[in-house]
């Protein structure tokens, strides 16, 4: 059982950063337009967040599963596992859906200032919970090991 947790973790962590540090980025190095770049972002973040739906409910349900483990793995295990769920959620149907919905009424009449600086200050909130999250991930991994 620690080796599918340590795969799947692995897997959860991983495209944490990758989508996170670099795709997104690279979009909006690349793309000339940063509309564009915001929509396929915003697309794999979105894919993002059901994969961490899924391993987050594989690896709960592998810890209790898990006879073997000692109880203060587990219990710091499921304090990590949980704390980086609420950053998904949080992202997935809160901020995210907030920024879209901007968007969306940007599109329809032109952004102001005032939906522009909303905007970013949703943006920044949305850096730092996922910042939060990928810390956490470093701290899952260690805990792996």
């Amino acid at each position: 059982m620690p080796r599918l947790l340590l795969l799947v973790a692995t897997l959860w962590v991983g495209s944490l950063w990758t989508v996170g540090y670099i795709v997104a980025p690279t979009l909006f190095a690349t793309l000339a337009d940063r509309k564009l770049a915001g929509t396929i972002a915003g697309a794999l973040f979105r894919v993002e967040a059901w994969l961490s739906l899924a391993c987050a409910l594989v690896i709960l349900t592998a810890i209790f599963c898990c006879k073997e483990m000692a109880a203060a793995q587990r219990k710091a295990l499921l304090r990590l596992i949980f704390a980086m769920l609420v950053c998904t959620l949080i992202m997935q149907f809160g901020l995210q859906p907030a920024m879209a919905s901007l968007r969306t009424a940007a599109a329809a009449g032109g952004m102001t200032l005032d939906v522009k600086t909303y905007f970013g200050v949703l943006h920044g909130v949305a850096a730092l919970v996922f910042f939060i999250q990928s810390m956490l991930g470093i701290s899952l991994m260690l805990k792996l090991k």
